[in-house]
């Protein structure tokens, strides 16, 4: 909920502290002009590279204010990128942001600006694909070592995995596969004491999860999921809550020439003024759907941490305020896993594709795509990973029953 409006002595009213507005308010008013600045509602799109000065003098001033909104020349930044940025900042919890070209970048760009050759990397076995691969291929040639380890750990866990030169954990609450929900306090306790930095991912976490009042030091989001929330944008973001580490992650974005385009971050930025209202319609019509698979006779479970009694779920409970709309089902292993491609195949409202978070329905089977070396992971019946969108609740369960009938025909035939 907002603070409550107080008077200003005139006829308007105004919020008494900005600073604890409610998800929808920040969302709504973070970023564009106040009603009393005359102008569009949506801020424009600033598109440039090259920026002009009067003089050599105002270019050389504003070159030495490295660090700070200064519009130098395209890759500084401009209206566009840092309103976005403040969006996310207040969505994360964090003091700054910075937007990155995609998902995946916001995930390589903060790894690169904490590790070095010759450190360590703690890394959830459960991470999202392309991060593990970047780590067994960028990383361990440029001579970083990864360790992973199940995602389940405890703080005891992490405290006995760590070494003098592991300078990074790094953590994924839930794994966006098969939905493991860690318990981050405590593990960023156990990096913290031994030296390290915390990144998170928290891209199915975003808003229902405050990853800095739960130790976090740096948060990833694929904004190209709910923020940007219709599957038309790649682009990333990576908050922080201090003015240290914003200086090391604004250095080496700017070393790499990391930035998104201003386009994208004004679409993503409209995205974001309707992103409360679609994360809880989404997260309803999930937990509906979720409650309906349960029910079925060919289910084994439904990985959905919302849901009481699935895996993860008292953690969930205890650091979560909502969930996301994207969870697995696991089917009982009478069912092979080609029965479930049968499955997929057959839902006609449910696209076969990656990412989620857009507005519509997806189904992609998890068992055989996925890569795990420590241990994690491991069900005794095939899994498939679905993302709710923002069809009817009615017709996707329509949808799922039908595809059920295939693949239990399939198995019988």
């Amino acid at each position: 909920m907002g603070r409550p409006l107080r008077h200003t002595g005139g006829n308007e009213l105004i919020m008494a502290d900005p600073k604890k507005r409610g998800f929808r308010t920040t969302l709504t008013h973070t970023g564009r002009k106040t009603k009393h600045e005359h102008g569009f509602v949506n801020p424009p799109v600033h598109r440039g590279s090259t920026v002009l000065t009067p003089t050599v003098a105002e270019r050389q001033a504003l070159q030495a204010r490295r660090g700070e909104r200064v519009m130098t020349y395209g890759l500084s930044g401009s209206e566009t990128h840092w309103a976005l940025e403040d969006v996310m900042a207040a969505t994360e919890g964090g003091t700054r942001c910075y937007v990155v070209c995609s998902g995946l970048a916001a995930v390589t760009t903060p790894l690169l600006a904490w590790l070095k050759t010759g450190d360590h990397l703690l890394m959830p076995d459960h991470v999202y694909g392309p991060a593990r691969n970047f780590c067994e291929g960028f990383l361990k040639r440029f001579g970083v070592e990864t360790t992973y380890y199940k995602p389940e750990i405890d703080g005891a866990g992490i405290t006995a995995l760590m070494r003098p030169n592991t300078t990074v954990v790094y953590t994924e609450s839930p794994g966006s596969h098969t939905f493991e929900v860690q318990d981050v306090p405590a593990i960023a306790s156990a990096a913290h004491a031994g030296g390290a930095k915390v990144l998170m991912d928290n891209t199915w976490g975003i808003h229902h999860f405050q990853p800095f009042k739960h130790g976090v030091d740096v948060s990833i989001q694929a904004a190209t999921k709910y923020p940007a929330g219709h599957s038309d944008i790649v682009i990333g973001t990576v908050t922080v809550n201090s003015d240290a580490d914003w200086t090391r992650l604004h250095t080496t974005a700017r070393g790499l020439g990391q930035y998104a385009s201003p386009d994208d971050c004004w679409l993503t930025l409209r995205g974001m003024r309707t992103m409360a209202v679609r994360l809880q319609t989404q997260m309803e019509a999930a937990i509906q759907v979720g409650h309906w698979l349960r029910q079925q006779p060919e289910v084994a479970q439904v990985l959905h941490p919302a849901l009481p009694g699935a895996p993860g779920h008292e953690i969930w409970k205890r650091d979560f305020t909502g969930a996301c709309s994207l969870f697995g089902v696991e089917f009982k292993p009478q069912f092979p896993a080609v029965s479930t491609h049968k499955f997929v195949e057959a839902l006609e409202l449910f696209g076969i594709g990656a990412s989620w978070g857009g507005y519509e329905s997806l189904a992609v089977p998890t068992t055989g795509f996925i890569t795990r070396t420590a241990g994690s992971g491991k069900f005794e019946g095939p899994v498939v990973r679905l993302h709710i969108g923002l069809e009817d609740v009615d017709d996707l369960i329509a949808d799922l029953r039908q595809g059920l009938d295939v693949m239990r025909d399939r198995v019988a035939g």
